[in-house]
């Protein structure tokens, strides 16, 4: 049985997926000022009635960047760092929208204990393999999360862990058939959340899309509609594909 506070089982792997390694496209160009109509000039994207401006997220990468130069080689920055970045804030947004409408809160002891659990399984992880374990803080940076966001990775972890206890009578799950099902009920709840705040992403960063091999909204790469020599074709346009709920 797990210890209160401790990860939803399976999500661990989930995380440890996207702390691994981000995954995103390549960003494509808006190249015609009517696809960019709908995202206000100076915001990465526009999640509800909050924007995420392009500076904060310049100031992330920024971050990010100073991080890597710390650690070395233990940390390899994600190849598509504004997209990487980007898409981790949408969640965390996302999150919180989720939080709300299930009249969740967390304490900064949960989020502590959150951001515990993940660096002592990042830990465990690196030893399993003989590998060196630089700390969380190169962990995420690898993922595209600066020092400065580890707080909102913990509050992101915690909102889930409080929401899968109250829908199971107060406690963790512990059969994989119960931890299935709480984990498609936060799936459920996340997608609610993302369709009432209509995300939107500027152009110049992509798509919202979905992975649902690990359960995270990415930013997925866009057409290049830049103009190109005669007989070159340009690339097409990505699809997106988000969660029905």
């Amino acid at each position: 049985m797990l210890a209160k506070g401790s990860p939803v089982p399976g999500k661990k792997s989930r995380l440890a997926a996207k702390v691994a390694a981000a995954v995103v496209g390549t960003a494509g160009a808006c190249a015609l000022l009517a696809a960019c109509s709908t995202v206000k000039v100076g915001s990465a994207a526009i999640v509800g009635d909050q924007r995420i401006t392009t500076a904060s997220l310049d100031t992330q990468v920024s971050n990010l960047q100073t991080t890597a130069k710390q650690y070395g080689s233990a940390v390899r920055l994600p190849a598509q760092l504004p997209q990487s970045v980007l898409a981790w804030m949408i969640r965390f947004d996302i999150r919180d929208q989720m939080a709300r409408d299930a009249g969740i809160t967390v304490t900064d002891a949960q989020i502590q204990s959150a951001l515990s659990q993940l660096d002592q399984s990042q830990r465990a992880s690196a030893s399993q393999s003989g590998a060196r374990y630089a700390g969380l803080n190169a962990v995420l940076a690898s993922a595209g999360i600066s020092p400065q966001m580890a707080r909102d990775l913990g509050k992101y972890e915690a909102q889930e862990i409080a929401f899968v206890e109250k829908n199971n009578g107060g406690q963790l799950p512990t059969s994989q058939d119960a931890v299935t099902k709480a984990l498609n009920q936060v799936n459920a709840s996340d997608c609610r959340a993302q369709k009432s705040l209509g995300v939107q992403v500027n152009p110049q960063f992509g798509q919202l899309g979905y992975d649902a091999s690990n359960g995270f909204y990415d930013i997925v790469a866009v057409g290049d509609t830049l103009s190109r020599p005669a007989g070159q074709a340009s690339s097409p346009a990505a699809t997106p594909s988000l969660p029905a709920c």
